[in-house]
């Protein structure tokens, strides 16, 4: 089976949660997509469990997005491979918090 390094950007409030700063590295086994990034950063922070996706449904939270390559990945399937510059490492996977206002 194939393992990847994959760097996450993460924002403030996360990072604060998990207890590192700046970018993180997560190994993700077999095929690189939005699910098997966000169960790696789970597995290696369980702090981070249902901050990002909600603990019963697995959805994501409200007013987080998720990018790569540049790209909103947010509404694609999670289980869509991401590009090859996320998989290789060469570009971060984005956990983006979203602003609201009116």
């Amino acid at each position: 089976m194939t393992r990847a390094m994959i760097q996450v950007v993460m924002p403030a409030h996360l990072r604060t949660l998990a207890g590192v700063r700046g970018d993180v590295t997560v190994e993700v086994e077999g095929e690189v997509t939005r699910r098997s990034i966000l169960d790696a950063l789970e597995k290696q922070y369980p702090m981070l469990r249902g901050t990002i996706l909600e603990h019963v449904s697995g959805e994501r939270r409200p007013f987080l997005r998720f990018f790569a390559c540049g790209e909103d990945v947010t509404h694609e399937s999670p289980d869509a491979p991401l590009p090859q510059e996320i998989a290789s490492g060469a570009e971060p996977f984005y956990v983006i918090g979203a602003i609201a206002g009116g």
